[in-house]
């Protein structure tokens, strides 16, 4: 049985991933496959989709905020409140597991409707032509990378380049990638036809998009190529489609789609390419190629300033797509200068903006300059889409940079005649032996790097974001030199980072195995003290503003014996994590009326308000929803003990 859930609550952080945690756990325990989606402040996490929302057998809604029902149209449907979720998880499961539940009919669209709702909005040409380039792109990848190990591992140096000897165990590495590279064009043209007319569809596809790459059919010596094979998949869709419609016997309605629409499909399809469109097509194909060939000085730069641009527009989109098509069907007619610029133009835009955060840090928020780490290796293994994080953020400033810098690098590439021979891009393909005049495309692709980061740094303005509040705290006396004080200086140092673990943000010294205070207000006037004492405040009174000011909209109080009071503020110098246990509990106001024994403060800068505490509370949530945890943490009788606890938190 299959079962799924989304939870969210009104403020969006502790109680949706508690309720997910714990209906994921009692799950588990019952042998229920279940997925959780999470509609938290972060965002949703764990999607569902049409896929899962279509097998599910019922769905769980543990939400206090309205939860959009629409894509669950036909499907039993139980609804309660976030609270539920987390106390009576098994009750909730067992609930649909009897068919205790009522099927949601409500008159919204199903799932199915709303799909079909999204494919009408989508331009139909576009969306076939992207599921056939969808189930094409791992031919190429294969291909690709098969042919630049053989020609890495395997190659020789000739007159005539990098050549592998025909005895050799490599040349057949090197077949096998050749091999599928020919399914290439066959798997686009049958998978563009698929998408107009479902399964019928698939097989005039194949042969139309065979027949369009094998010139013999139709008096040619280079084929139709790709554009060939982009025609003969929508010619064979729509012929398929108009197949579809004619009427015949009933007795012969369940052998059409497998017996007489393939064949029919396949002889129109066949017959038309043969003798109508393959010799006209490959024609152009071959003035094209001709004209590629030939062309040197300016109309060299122009097509290389066209590509480089496509490439880095939408990083991975329709015109990047469009282009690295163009280059991979050049390498089929042996023209492999084309794809040399567009493999430099790839890995451009997220190197660039990977050295731009590195160059200057002023520029970038804290998880800009996280992202840009990535986007090195994204852009080492030519993945365009590594810049899309930047784009996204600050669209104005960084396409025209990194268009830009990809332009230079292709023309660069272009006229000091950088070749590649496989249909990928970036550095990997250089070293792995695949590439022509290396030494330029490293020259082309740093130089292009360098103009990105450059000009985009030129464009952006400084972050408001102090650049590393931890300068500015006091330094720890140089006579600590516990592993306590050793644990604090680790922090420090990574306070610009991403926080991973709760460990990242607290130490010994931040946590109080027994605390004193016999009220809510006092317990937090004990915790901010520990925080100002450890030099982590600047104001312990306008910190306390910000805690307090957070208790009154809604009780931290979570249950379950936890509080996690917390602040955000300008008084509080980096982000940090007190943590205090009262052994016979305090009143906090609860949601199941619990006195609070496990105190968890967060303090946040106000500048980094958005991902950090989100995230501090995501890990707190969903691991104190472990019982065993949270009776070993009430056990613990020194501060190293809780530590070493705290550290599993991440």
């Amino acid at each position: 049985m299959k079962i799924l859930a989304v939870t969210a609550c009104p403020v969006g952080i502790a109680h949706t991933y508690m309720a997910a945690e714990n209906l994921q756990k009692a799950a588990d325990e019952m042998g229920v496959n279940m997925k959780v989606e999470t509609q938290g402040s972060i965002g949703v996490e764990n999607e569902l989709t049409e896929k899962d929302i279509a097998e599910a057998d019922g769905i769980i809604i543990a939400s206090d905020k309205e939860v959009s029902k629409e894509r669950f149209g036909g499907k039993p449907l139980l609804v309660v409140g976030v609270q539920e979720g987390i106390r009576e998880p098994k009750q909730l499961i067992q609930r649909i597991v009897d068919k205790d539940v009522s099927v949601y009919k409500e008159s919204m669209p199903s799932a199915e409707t709303v799909k079909q709702k999204k494919k009408e909005k989508e331009n139909p040409i576009y969306r076939h032509l992207m599921n056939g380039v969808s189930y094409m792109i791992p031919f190429i990848v294969v291909g690709g990378l098969l042919i630049a190990i053989s020609l890495a591992i395997g190659g020789e140096q000739s007159a005539e380049g990098i050549i592998i000897p025909e005895d050799s165990f490599w040349k057949q590495i090197e077949n096998l990638g050749a091999a599928s590279f020919s399914f290439m064009v066959p798997i686009l043209a049958g998978f563009i036809a698929y998408s107009i007319a479902d399964r019928p569809g698939l097989a005039p596809g194949i042969i139309g998009g065979y027949i369009a790459t094998d010139g013999s059919f139709y008096g040619s010596e280079a084929g139709a190529g790709f554009i060939g094979g982009i025609i003969a998949g929508f010619l064979a869709g729509y012929v398929v489609l108009w197949i579809k419609k004619i009427k015949v016997p009933q007795a012969v309605q369940p052998v059409m789609p497998i017996i007489f629409i393939p064949i029919l499909g396949s002889l129109i399809v066949g017959m038309l390419f043969i003798f109508v469109i393959g010799a006209p097509v490959a024609g152009i194909f071959e003035g094209l190629t001709v004209w590629l060939e030939g062309m040197q000085g300016t109309s060299a730069v122009f097509l290389a300033l066209i590509l480089g641009a496509m490439i880095a527009i939408d990083m991975g989109g329709p015109f990047n797509k469009v282009a690295f098509l163009f280059g991979s069907a050049m390498i089929a007619e042996g023209n492999y200068e084309i794809m040399g610029a567009i493999a430099v133009a790839i890995c451009i835009p997220p190197l660039g903006m990977g050295l731009a955060t590195f160059l200057n840090k002023r520029k970038y928020q804290q998880a800009e300059r996280e992202t840009g780490k990535a986007s090195f290796t994204m852009g080492f293994f030519g993945i365009t889409e590594g810049a899309i994080p930047f784009a996204a953020q600050d669209p104005f400033r960084v396409i025209p940079s990194i268009v830009t810098g990809s332009m230079v690098g292709a023309v660069i590439a272009m006229l000091s005649s950088v070749g590649d021979r496989v249909a990928h891009g970036g550095p990997i393909v250089a070293l792995l032996g695949a590439v022509d005049n290396v030494f330029m495309f490293f020259i082309a692709a740093a130089i292009g790097m360098v103009v990105t980061a450059l000009m985009v740094n030129l464009l952006k303005k400084d972050v408001k974001v102090s650049e590393d509040p931890i300068v500015q705290e006091e330094a720890a006396p140089e006579t600590e030199v516990k592993p306590s004080a050793q644990e604090a200086e680790k922090t420090n140092e990574k306070q610009s980072k991403e926080i991973n673990k709760l460990t990242d943000i607290t130490t010994p010294e931040l946590i109080n195995t027994d605390l004193n205070g016999s009220t809510r207000d006092e317990v937090i006037d004990e915790l901010i003290g520990t925080l100002d004492r450890n030099h982590l405040l600047q104001s312990p009174h306008q910190f306390k503003e910000a805690i307090i000011a957070r208790e009154n909209e809604s009780t931290t109080g979570l249950g379950m014996n936890i509080a996690i009071p917390h602040g955000k503020s300008s008084a509080v110098k980096k982000p940090a994590v007190v943590f205090g246990i009262k052994r016979d509990g305090v009143d906090w106001n609860s949601m199941d009326g619990s006195d609070a024994k496990l105190i968890f403060m967060i303090a946040v800068p106000k500048e980094r308000e958005g991902d950090d505490h989100l995230r501090i509370l995501q890990m707190l949530s969903r691991r104190l929803m472990n019982d065993e945890f949270r009776n070993d943490l009430l056990s613990v009788k020194t501060k190293e003990e809780a530590y070493q606890l705290l550290q599993t938190i991440k």
